[in-house]
């Protein structure tokens, strides 16, 4: 068994934040710093680099 700690940077405040499962937001510091980071990826402030570029007038479907 593993005894050693794993401190990482929260993503939305860069506080340290110990890896494991004690803690419920991780990576995350809190609710809050979670909630913020969903917020942005639901605005599309983030997103994942794509080769293939679909406009918003396109539709979706499963053939692509």
């Amino acid at each position: 068994m593993n005894n050693e700690t794993t401190i990482v940077k929260c993503p939305t405040c860069h506080k340290p934040v110990v890896w494991g499962e004690q803690s419920p937001w991780r990576p995350f510091c809190s609710k809050r710093c979670q909630l913020i980071d969903l917020g942005e990826w639901a605005d599309e402030e983030k997103r994942i680099p794509s080769k293939e570029e679909i406009s918003d007038s396109e539709e979706w479907s499963e053939d692509r």
